[in-house]
């Protein structure tokens, strides 16, 4: 795998990828593939993998483990319990969070440069993720993409458009970090703007509002000058090929194929073209691009824009609304223990006639319904242990910053999908989090020990 990638993102030095790393990044690439891993045979070759993978990267000398295996340990073990107190299956829940855990401790083992180049192939699968999606509305291909609300969204193979955008908008801002170690790599930057195109393409809201959040995130640990250096022209970019795929998005209209291509291939020149642009040529392509990309729609599309995208624009969701009050009702009913894992099912009255369904759309408030107050401490706690685990890898590196903020993306869309339950999410997760953790320190175990140097051997006394 590494050696596909462009010279400019590969370390000169030969750097390879360890076993345990390339079976987690296959372990990812299956679940891409597999439907984001959500049925249970798509789950199966990416658990195996990642199970493989640990138990390479436990072969070696016996490291000290952090704060989040424990953690993670303690969630499992209350979703065990409450599933034999109540006739219910943790398994599901058990495999999220152990997949979590040890994909974190196999990204963890790598060292710094080995790190930099499963950020770099990571972000490469992300950007295939992100391009299926846009092909899938432009060619309306069914089983890539959703039509909602009259309006054809990509999905790509997770075959669901805000799971999908949460996986690019995470890596998006990963791949915005690490353009900014490798300024001169024009691979890097098309991905960049490859993955915000992405992002576009799924009409996610909780995308764009997560993406938002990431950015501030990498403003804040990588610097401001830095992130608005990358993203404005991958962003500007970004735009300019989402105008033209815009009349592609509703159902009953034929897709304009030759202006979504035409736009997709100017935005990548914009891109690519202002990032090698000196700092004025910079700034003052990226603030007048905004402008005229802004402004032009309005004369272009005028009413029709506004009339495409209105279920878009609005933040209601009946539906979603609907759930939440559910969910507080079985809340309500069982505060501390919870409904049982697997076991939350809603059902409300929505204004053309009763619903029922499976997720809540908030996995925090999911875990609450089904694990109760116990539950959901338990998981605030392991959350504080990745957090803890990533704030004691801190460095002033670009890798160190986009996956800390890449984790902040997947955080924030949490409370709007239910994205734990697939394991591709989980698993990008937990490299993330690998990725940003302080590398593993090995040591010996008592039966180790060495022999003291000054004390004379067997040998040395006869």
């Amino acid at each position: 795998m590494g050696g596909a990638l462009p010279n400019d993102v590969v370390p000169r030095d030969g750097t390879s990828l360890p076993n345990a790393v390339l079976l987690l990044l296959a372990a990812i690439a299956a679940s891409v593939v597999a439907q984001g891993g959500y049925y249970l045979p798509g789950r199966l070759l990416p658990t195996a993998l990642v199970a493989f993978a640990l138990v390479l990267a436990l072969r070696h000398r016996p490291v000290r483990p952090g704060v989040l295996p424990p953690a993670c340990l303690a969630f499992a073990a209350w979703a065990v319990l409450r599933a034999v107190l109540g006739a219910a299956n943790a398994l599901p829940t058990v495999a999220a969070v152990v997949c979590l855990a040890a994909a974190a401790f196999v990204a963890q083992r790598a060292d710094a440069r080995q790190r930099n180049l499963c950020a770099s192939v990571v972000v490469g699968v992300g950007a295939l993720v992100a391009l299926t999606g846009w092909a899938a509305v432009v060619w309306r291909i069914p089983s890539w993409s959703v039509v909602a609300e009259g309006l054809v969204r990509a999905a790509s193979t997770l075959t669901y458009p805000n799971a999908a955008a949460a996986l690019v908008a995470a890596l998006a801002v990963l791949a915005l970090a690490l353009n900014a170690a490798h300024p001169d790599s024009l691979p890097l930057a098309g991905a960049a703007y490859a993955l915000l195109v992405g992002v576009g393409a799924t009409l996610s809201r909780a995308g764009l509002l997560a993406l938002a959040a990431g950015l501030v995130a990498l403003a804040v640990f990588g610097g401001t000058r830095a992130t608005l250096r990358h993203a404005g022209p991958a962003g500007l970019g970004a735009l300019i090929a989402l105008a033209a795929l815009a009349p592609s998005f509703p159902a009953g209209q034929p897709a304009r194929t030759g202006l979504a291509v035409l736009g997709l291939v100017g935005g990548l020149a914009v891109a690519l073209g202002l990032s090698r642009a000196n700092a004025r040529g910079r700034v003052f392509g990226v603030v007048v691009g905004f402008a005229a990309a802004a402004l032009v729609p309005l004369f272009v599309y005028r009413r029709g824009l506004g009339t495409m995208l209105a279920g878009r624009i609005s933040t209601s969701s009946p539906d979603r609304s609907g759930a939440t009050r559910a969910a507080l009702d079985l809340v309500a009913a069982q505060p501390w223990t919870g409904v049982g894992p697997g076991r939350g099912w809603f059902v409300f009255t929505a204004p053309d006639g009763s619903r029922v369904m499976r997720y809540v759309h908030n996995e925090y408030l999911q875990v609450l319904v089904e694990l109760g107050a116990i539950g959901l401490v338990l998981l605030l706690l392991a959350l504080v242990a990745l957090a803890v685990e990533v704030w004691r890898g801190r460095t002033r590196t670009p890798l160190w910053a986009g996956a800390a903020a890449a984790l902040v993306v997947l955080l924030v869309h949490s409370g709007f999908d239910f994205l734990w339950h697939l394991p591709v999410i989980v698993l990008t997760a937990g490299l993330l989090t690998g990725l940003a953790a302080s590398p593993l320190h090995h040591y010996r175990p008592a039966a180790e020990t060495p022999v003291d140097a000054a004390a004379p051997t067997a040998k040395e006394q006869l």
